[in-house]
């Protein structure tokens, strides 16, 4: 059994274990014993093969075929009859189509198709393999602190901790075979595995509203499961061929367009692109370790990962336009739409994907400098929106609320927590950390490209990201000289991941030279055949460093955490006669006022349903003006 095996097996058997162990603690401890050991796992089989990389076959495949066709017959089963049950017909009808045409595929069509290289390990697959088992393993460690007081505060749903542990790690040994896989039947197995598993995790509190969502998120992924199932189909009839990697190598003429359209399809219901995204924001009212492992490490990042893939075969094509502007909306509607939010989830659901749109548009441009930004954001995007995620659940239950309105109290309750949030709302706009330095890479790619329309909309769509960012971090300093302190307690399971996600981002943002010169510079080259290039300069590297560690300053408030805070407090200026206490003044007619701080979040611009419906209806004509080109490519 080697490395890659275990890699993705050992998730799995810890799935089991965890289903089957009931106690409460000794259920605790082998989290975090399987956790560790998959993150360990994970920098072991890193350290080993990133070097040269490799790509090989298993000797058995057949029978590992034949056990993955008998578990993708009882999945399809399974939601039939949870389909009929519930009344949800499309995702019978769904599920009825897609798994006979894989069995039919499967037992009729694909003899005689050799498979050279099941699994490929290289860069990318490295990048990949270390966002899933480091920040997967951490939100893992986070979700037993997180659900040691869940069912205290939400005490009317049913306690199934053992099936919600089981339920990611089987999440994550899904994705480990995604990103590791070359064979399409393999990576559309683990697909749908991973479809599977964030239905039973958005449904886990089995609310009407949970289930609704679930079945929400369940229908959109089967229709792109199903999209991708036809692809598989497409190319081993015409091509002969599964492996992903011998796809990339054709030309993109009007044939193989067809596949690669349905892939893309399929990419961007995973990654709840426009206007399959009403399924990502139904997925906020799953415990928020779901939420982090949803919208950071994992699912998303399925759907981006294979545009990245697939980056070759876009570019200039009809395909890579169609799916360009798809991306390019979804990043400018819904960084619009999170002004308009309050709710801390739902700004971090929106934002989530409007950055996925961005890295759509990098990937699907196709230019090495491009790829080089999309690679970079799905790095820095992973981290620190998995810290946001998992910071804003721990202040859920330090202040009882996950309003951005409320959390002026913040720095009242634990410094510590919310210096994290700072360094997590930095990292995602704030100069010139890793997500503003991809930007900046991917701006020069569209000019240098000549996507004059792309350059617009991320000119546009960054100014709105700033002023959401900003009214949060607002918020978060803005009570900064509260002489009051509250007792709070920070359970260790919830502190130390966050604590290392924290650092995380940091050195993301420090080494990012390094992870240029190692990672992505020779992959970009080994993908396009060419020298390779370097979109940032040695003089602008030295000028954002400096610039970052000028940052550091920035915790120096923060050190008075664990004595006695002597600082003077001086007044600050208010509308009137400040009291003293920096709460309340002297107003008018020497009424005595509170201080009250509030953002403006213009909802009757983009708060209101209809601005959503529109946006929806723009993508549905976009994907369809692709279905023609595509028809008119091959009718010419």
């Amino acid at each position: 059994m080697n490395a890659f095996t275990v890699l993705i097996l050992f998730p799995l058997i810890a799935s089991i274990v965890l289903f089957l162990i009931k106690n409460d603690s000794v259920r605790n401890v082998l989290v975090w014993i399987f956790a560790l050991t998959t993150a360990a796992i994970t920098i072991f089989v890193v350290c080993k093969y990133f070097k040269n990389g490799i790509s090989f076959n298993y000797q058995d495949e057949k029978l590992i075929d034949n056990i993955m066709t008998a578990i993708e017959l009882l999945v399809a089963i399974f939601i039939i009859s949870i389909g009929l049950k519930n009344k949800k017909y499309l995702v019978v009808v769904f599920a009825s189509i897609q798994t006979p045409f894989m069995l039919w595929f499967e037992f009729t069509q694909k003899h005689g198709i050799e498979v050279e290289n099941s699994i490929v390990f290289d860069k990318l697959s490295s990048i990949m393999v270390l966002i899933i088992g480091i920040v997967g393993s951490l939100i893992c460690i986070y979700a037993v602190g997180y659900m040691r007081w869940y069912h205290i505060h939400h005490d009317n749903y049913p306690i199934r901790k053992n099936f919600f542990f089981s339920i990611l790690f089987l999440f994550l040994s899904a994705m480990f075979g995604i990103v590791l896989s070359n064979n399409l039947t393999w990576i559309y197995f683990c697909w749908e595995l991973t479809t599977l598993s964030s239905f039973l995790l958005i449904g886990y509190t089995k609310t009407p509203e949970a289930k609704n969502n679930a079945f929400r998120a369940l229908t959109i992924n089967l229709g792109g499961g199903l999209a991708f199932a036809a692809a598989i189909i497409f190319i081993g009839i015409r091509y002969n061929t599964l492996e992903l990697s011998v796809l990339i190598e054709h030309k993109p003429d009007a044939i193989v367009l067809i596949p690669v359209f349905l892939l893309s399809l399929a990419a961007l219901t995973k990654s709840a692109q426009l206007p399959f995204s009403s399924w990502l924001l139904g997925a906020m009212v799953a415990p928020t370790p779901t939420s982090a492992l949803l919208h950071s490490a994992t699912m998303v990042k399925a759907g981006v990962y294979l545009i990245i893939r697939l980056a070759p075969l876009l570019g200039e094509s009809s395909v890579g336009r169609i799916v360009t502007l798809v991306g390019g909306l979804t990043f400018l509607i819904c960084s619009l739409i999170a002004i308009a939010q309050s709710d801390a989830k739902k700004i971090l659901a929106y934002s989530t994907l409007a950055n996925l749109g961005l890295i759509v548009i990098c990937a699907s441009v196709g230019t090495q400098e491009s790829l080089w930004a999309a690679i970079l954001l799905v790095i820095f995007h992973s981290v620190s929106k998995s810290l946001l995620f998992i910071s804003v659940g721990s202040i859920e239950h330090q202040i009882g609320s996950r309003n951005v309105e409320d959390m002026d109290i913040l720095l009242n309750v634990s410094r510590k927590l919310s210096l994290y949030m700072i360094i997590g709302i930095a990292g995602m706009f704030l100069a010139p950390f890793g997500m503003l330095i991809s930007k900046w890479v991917a701006m020069k790619a569209f000019i240098d490209s000549n996507n004059i329309l792309t350059v617009i909309i991320l000119a546009y769509g960054s100014a709105a990201t700033l002023f959401y960012w900003s009214k949060w971090m607002g918020k978060l300093v803005s009570n900064a000289n509260a002489t009051v302190k509250t007792k709070h307690h920070f359970h260790i399971d919830e502190e130390m991941p966050i604590f290392v996600h924290a650092v995380l981002v940091v050195v993301s943002c420090f080494s990012f030279p390094l992870i240029s010169k190692f990672v992505l510079v020779p992959y970009l080259a080994q993908v396009f055949g060419t020298t390779p290039i370097t979109p940032i300069g040695a003089s602008d590297v030295n000028i954002m460093l400096i610039m970052l560690s000028m940052l550091i300053i920035l915790p120096i408030s923060f050190i008075p955490l664990y004595r006695k805070d002597k600082r003077r407090i001086v007044p600050i200026y208010m509308a009137g006669e400040n009291i003293g206490n920096n709460k309340r003044f002297h107003g008018s007619m020497g009424v005595e006022r509170k201080v009250e701080l509030r953002n403006w979040y213009m909802d009757s611009y983009f708060g209101n349903k209809q601005f959503e419906f529109v946006s929806n209806i723009i993508a549905v004509i976009i994907l369809c003006i692709g279905i023609i080109l595509l028809v008119g490519g091959l009718a010419a």
